[in-house]
């Protein structure tokens, strides 16, 4: 399987039509329609429904388009990684993020070492701590800033200084709002808005020592953002760290920690023994000294 070919399935899996997709790729359209059934018969998977306006992806389809996007994406990195090797320090360094206080580090590193090699451009994912870890297996993001808990056993890290500490986010009118603490029991009889990340779900369960079943979840979230609205709304208590919700303040809400304190760190994570551009192994070091010099 050609990289070619997978940018041509990528073209027609978003135009949704052969005969457009050939023109904007410059190819015939009996050459695309071959290269797709040639492709489809090499993975031994339908990746079209082809009606008789519009292709469409199957699941098949629309896993391949997930996987192609990826290789394709790494193919450019390295292309670029090297065209833009020069005397002069440039190219791409990719960064994953989630929201929390630690960010603010973060972005201070970066703010710093665009200061000595502004030639260097920075990409950043926002996303779940899981996924952000999985990217970094994967390659397609350099260093990422997860939350603990975290197996740092395949990874080089650095503990950020931070403490993001968890309570719960209530409308104005709420019965915790004017409260000063919120004991992690009094959640049972709450309408809840829970992270959906595994560990942390476990995590707040055996605080208030109780089974999923038990309390009631009205919804699960992975990004802030969006639950803030929810909160809005009066749907009920998001249960989340107070880094969080300092990235999406509004003063129509209260956040109120949670009792006995709960708290973590964020860690800033990338591959051992990886070989980067330079680029990014110059910002490794640059962290790496920062973590050196929180020590003493």
């Amino acid at each position: 399987m050609e990289l070619r070919t997978l940018r041509y399935f990528l073209a027609v899996a978003s135009e949704k039509n052969i005969t457009r997709a050939a023109e904007l790729l410059h190819v015939t359209q009996p050459t695309l329609s071959r290269q797709m059934s040639d492709l489809e018969r090499e993975l031994g998977a339908t990746l079209f429904l082809r009606g008789k306006r519009a292709l469409t992806l199957t699941e098949d389809g629309l896993l391949f388009r997930q996987r192609a996007e990826d290789i394709v994406e790494l193919a450019d990195r390295a292309e670029r990684e090297f065209t833009q090797r020069t005397s002069v320090v440039g190219g791409i360094i990719t960064l994953g993020v989630v929201e929390s206080l630690s960010a603010v580090t973060l972005a201070r590193l970066v703010k710093e070492f665009s200061h000595s090699y502004p030639e260097v451009q920075f990409t950043l994912y926002n996303g779940m701590a899981d996924t952000l870890r999985e990217s970094v297996d994967q390659g397609s993001v350099d260093l990422a800033l997860v939350l603990e808990p975290v197996d740092t056993t395949k990874y080089e890290f650095l503990r950020l200084p931070q403490r993001e500490q968890w309570g719960v986010l209530v409308r104005e009118d709420h019965p915790f709002a004017q409260r000063r603490e919120v004991q992690v029991q009094e959640l049972w009889d709450q309408p809840l808005l829970l992270p959906s990340r595994a560990s942390s779900r476990r995590e707040i369960l055996h605080w208030m020592g109780c089974e999923e079943h038990q309390v009631n979840i009205r919804a699960n979230y992975n990004i802030l953002s969006n639950t803030v609205l929810l909160v809005e709304e009066g749907l009920g208590a998001a249960v989340c760290l107070n880094g969080a919700l300092a990235i999406h303040h509004s003063p129509q809400l209260r956040f109120v920690p949670l009792v006995p304190e709960r708290s973590i760190r964020g860690v800033l994570i990338w591959k051992k023994n990886h070989v980067f551009n330079p680029a990014t192994s110059l910002f490794v070091q640059m962290v790496q000294r920062y973590g050196e010099s929180e020590r003493y």
